[in-house]
């Protein structure tokens, strides 16, 4: 049955369209941009917590940097997979769907080889003039004429479907080549990340039973820790609450509201800060998430608890901290036994940033997004790490829900 032009056209679109569709799908790309991200992760890990042999950190240090980097390397590794994976299934489609169109072109060209025949056995414009006049009226020479065009008109579309088709074969052979070439290197990549974990769990493993040979030292070196940060906590939701009180009194309402009295520019400021939530630049150029936010447990004795109403994430030594948005300085304090921590008011939202060893600015200063507020601590094992915590009015919000790819 011969196609209309209409539908003829659609379909050879499709034909040619469907070659397109199997470039790299939506999941490829979401999976490789997956990928690419843990890759990145697990690099800059290694430059910051990893490439100075020299300096010589704690056992609980160590086991701690390798056990964050043994998930990102997990997670590479999965993601890897799951695109080796997703390649296989495309691979096989598209063996099947070339199997499927080298039969439709064996029928096409079939088809058409016995219409080219049957058209040259007619061919001589006497047959065509004789198949004319021989028409009882003119109503039909005129339907016959139609038909010899449509006829010809069909010739040319079978013959333009086989090139698309023949096309689309090439194309998709070309893609086939491309899929198996990409796996093969996935695998390959896998391999390698596979044996560096083992050796990564193997010195884990050899730290953490050092550890446990003397594991009341290792809990009271947590606890201590514990201590020292929820002692800086506790700072820090007091001087919230007490500018909380303040913006309230000022305001002319009661002191012991929850919420800031925010003026028409602190509103807008705050709404902008809501506004870019999930975008906000991270508060050092180069760093990793070293402690996330919430309650986790110890890599080392899972009884043991780690509390953190912020992220402490690892940088370079002498890292500038910079400011994730425009606000001013509400405080900047130091305890006696803890490093300077500057707290940032955008609106009803505190940004804070901890463990600093020099600071630029001083309360009151109106500061501008990026603008570098001061420097990081580094300790004497050299471990250089920033505390970073936000906040609405006095409540502790997650920071990778608001930093940019956190």
């Amino acid at each position: 049955m011969m196609l209309n032009r209409a539908t003829y056209i659609l379909f050879l679109f499709l034909i040619l369209n469907s070659v397109s569709a199997h470039a790299q799908s939506p999941k490829q790309k979401a999976l490789e941009a997956k990928r690419q991200k843990y890759a990145k992760e697990l690099k800059q890990l290694n430059a910051l917590l990893f490439s100075n042999k020299k300096e010589e950190k704690s056992a609980i240090s160590l086991v701690e940097d390798l056990t964050y980097k043994v998930s990102v390397r997990r997670n590479l590794i999965k993601v890897t997979n799951d695109q080796a994976n997703l390649l296989t299934r495309e691979i096989n489609a598209n063996q099947n769907e070339i199997s499927s169109l080298r039969d439709q072109l064996t029928t096409l060209k079939k088809e058409y080889s016995e219409m080219i025949v049957k058209s040259y056995k007619s061919k001589s414009e006497q047959s065509r003039v004789m198949f004319l006049l021989s028409s009882d009226d003119f109503k039909q020479a005129y339907k016959r004429l139609q038909y010899i065009k449509q006829y010809a008109d069909y010739q040319k579309e079978q013959g333009e479907l086989i090139k698309a088709k023949t096309q689309k074969l090439q194309e998709l052979n070309t893609e086939l080549l491309r899929q198996k070439k990409d796996k093969d290197k996935l695998i390959a990549e896998n391999r390698l990340a596979k044996k560096e974990l083992e050796k990564e769990l193997r010195e884990q493993e050899k730290l953490i039973a050092s550890i446990r040979k003397s594991g009341n030292t290792y809990a009271s070196k947590i606890k201590k820790k514990q201590q020292e940060i929820d002692a800086i906590d506790r700072e820090i939701n007091r001087l919230i609450r007490e500018a909380i009180a303040e913006s309230n009194k000022k305001a002319g309402k009661s002191t012991k509201s929850k919420g800031f009295a925010l003026t028409p520019e602190a509103k807008l400021i705050a709404k902008n800060f809501v506004s870019n939530k999930g975008n906000l630049p991270w508060p050092v150029e180069k760093g990793v998430v070293k402690v996330r936010y919430g309650t986790q447990k110890s890599p080392i004795d899972p009884t043991l608890e780690i509390k953190s109403n912020g992220v402490r994430i690892a940088t370079e030594k002498n890292a500038k901290v910079r400011a994730v948005f425009k606000g001013e300085v509400l405080a900047v304090t130091g305890q006696k036994y803890s490093n300077p921590t500057v707290l940032i008011q955008h609106g009803n939202y505190i940004t804070a940033y901890r463990n600093l060893s020099t600071v630029y600015v001083k309360k009151g200063d109106k500061i501008t997004a990026k603008q570098v507020i001061g420097e990081v601590f580094t300790n004497r094992q050299g471990e250089t790490m920033l505390g970073f915590g936000i906040f609405k009015d006095s409540k502790p919000q997650n920071p990778a829900s608001w930093i940019y790819k956190m």
